[in-house]
């Protein structure tokens, strides 16, 4: 009798623990499944995408650069909002690269810590939505 009723007591606790791990497995699952974030198609960035003209400036050592960007937002109502906000942009850029040097744009850390500066920067302005990438579409440093 004694036997029997370890043996079902060690049968119902492996139960538990099974159906405990097999919770935890669908919550672990579910939960990972919900946190990932879907790429927007090429559609959509491009729905979502300003392009800003080339624009034309002197460096701090006397220099000049020309340099285009497209700026990828997160909607179509930021696009829009950062559309209205070109000229807001453009000076932001423009002072940007006032403070740089030539040497700032050698190699890709240049042109991504400015990318990335720009990206915060123009996000302070930002109220419909935000910037999720800034590209450097074209540039020639002379």
């Amino acid at each position: 009798m004694f036997k029997n009723k370890l043996v079902s007591i060690m049968l119902i606790i492996l139960m538990v623990l099974a159906l405990v791990g097999a919770v935890a497995a669908i919550v672990v699952l579910k939960l990972t499944n919900n946190n990932q974030v879907k790429e927007p198609s090429a559609k959509e960035v491009v729905e979502a995408t300003v392009q800003i003209d080339e624009i034309t400036t002197n460096l701090s050592n006397d220099q000049f650069i020309r340099i285009a960007f497209s700026i990828q937002t997160d909607s179509k109502k930021a696009k829009e909002e950062l559309e209205m906000r070109d000229f807001q942009v453009r000076d932001i850029i423009v002072k940007d690269l006032s403070d740089m040097k030539a040497e700032q744009f050698k190699g890709r850390q240049g042109l991504s810590e400015l990318e990335e500066r720009l990206k915060v920067k123009i996000n302070k302005l930002m109220q419909e939505g935000k910037v999720v990438k800034v590209y450097t579409t074209s540039k020639m440093l002379q």
